[in-house]
C-alpha cells in the first residue's frame, strides 16, 4: 500500500462514521400507539436534514476518491490539510442533528441554519486549499495528468464555492429554504463534477478511417 492509499483508507473510515452517525439523530416516536403515523410524519424535519446531510457526505467521499485516484505521493501539509476535511465532514451529524431540532422555531430555525451553512463553507474552504496545494506544482499526481491544465482549473473551482457563504445569508431568510439550497448545491456537484485533465485527455482521436 502506498502513501496515497493509506491517507485515502483513513479518510474512508472517518467518512464512513460521520455518514453512519447521522441515522441516529432520527428518534423512534416514544409511545405513539394509535398516532405513530402522526408521530412518524411530525419527524419530518429528521428526514430531511438526514436525506441532505448524506448526500452532503456522499457525494465529497466520491470527489476526495477521484482526487485521491490519481494522487501517488503525499507531503506533510496534503496530511494536514486532508485532516482539516476531515474535521469538518466528522461534524456535519452535530449541525444536521441542529436542523432537526430547530427546523421548525422562529428565530432558532435562522441561528440553526447559520451553523449548518457555516460549517459548508469551511468544508468547502478545506476542499479548495486540498486542490489548489496538490495542482500548486503537480509533483504530487500520478504520470496521468496534466499538471497544467489542472492548475488552471483553480479559479473555476474557487468559483463554485461562492455558493456555500450565500447560504449563510439565506440563513437568515428561511431555514428549510437553506437547507432545499445545500440539497442543490449538492446535487450539482455529483452531476457537474470538476474532471481531473489527463493528457490523455489532451491528445487528439485516432483517426477512425485509419
Amino acid at each position: 500500500m502506498n502513501e496515497s492509499s493509506r491517507v485515502e483508507a483513513f479518510s474512508d473510515g472517518v467518512f464512513a462514521i460521520a455518514i453512519t452517525l447521522l441515522i441516529l439523530e432520527i428518534k423512534v416516536p416514544p409511545h405513539a400507539g394509535d398516532h405513530l403515523w402522526s408521530d412518524l410524519g411530525h419527524q419530518w424535519p429528521s428526514y430531511a436534514a438526514y436525506v441532505v446531510s448524506f448526500l452532503v457526505i456522499g457525494i465529497m467521499w466520491v470527489n476526495h476518491h477521484t482526487l485521491f485516484s490519481y494522487v501517488v505521493r503525499v507531503d506533510r501539509t496534503l496530511m494536514f490539510l486532508n485532516l482539516l476535511l476531515l474535521m469538518t465532514v466528522a461534524a456535519i451529524p452535530w449541525p444536521a442533528g441542529l436542523m432537526a431540532e430547530y427546523l421548525r422555531e422562529d428565530n432558532a430555525s435562522h441561528v440553526a441554519a447559520a451553523v449548518y451553512s457555516g460549517l459548508m463553507v469551511v468544508m468547502a474552504i478545506n476542499f479548495q486549499a486540498l486542490w489548489w496545494h496538490v495542482t500548486r506544482t503537480g509533483h504530487l499526481f500520478d504520470d496521468r495528468v496534466d499538471s497544467a491544465a489542472a492548475r488552471a482549473t483553480r479559479a473555476r473551482f474557487a468559483l463554485g464555492s461562492l455558493a456555500y457563504p450565500a447560504t449563510v445569508l439565506l440563513a437568515f431568510v428561511s431555514a428549510p429554504l437553506t437547507l432545499a439550497a445545500h440539497g442543490v448545491i449538492t446535487l450539482y456537484y455529483g452531476f457537474n463534477q470538476l474532471r481531473i485533465p489527463t493528457k490523455e485527455a489532451q491528445e487528439p482521436s485516432p483517426d477512425p478511417a485509419r
